[in-house]
């Protein structure tokens, strides 16, 4: 099974996943989507929402496979 790393970057750092996950490449998305939603979630009970980040999925080559940036993993709705 191949191993893939999810690397959380802003813009201008990046935290680098050193272990990666193995996993199907069609689990990539899923697993992106939930890590990006479990970072916010962390973010919200503090008070903030930092939109800026992305999370980078690279496989074993250090290839990126997939990327999601925050703003795409929520949906926000406006007050009425």
């Amino acid at each position: 099974m191949p191993r893939y790393f999810m690397h959380l970057a802003d813009g201008i750092d990046v935290l680098i996943d050193p272990e990666g996950t193995e996993m199907a490449f069609e689990a990539v998305a899923a697993k992106a989507l939930a890590a990006a939603r479990d970072c916010m979630a962390g973010d919200v009970h503090k008070g903030v929402l930092d939109l800026r980040y992305r999370i980078d999925v690279h496989d074993e080559n250090d290839k990126v496979v997939h990327s999601l940036p925050f703003a795409n993993a929520v949906k926000i709705l406006p007050p009425n």
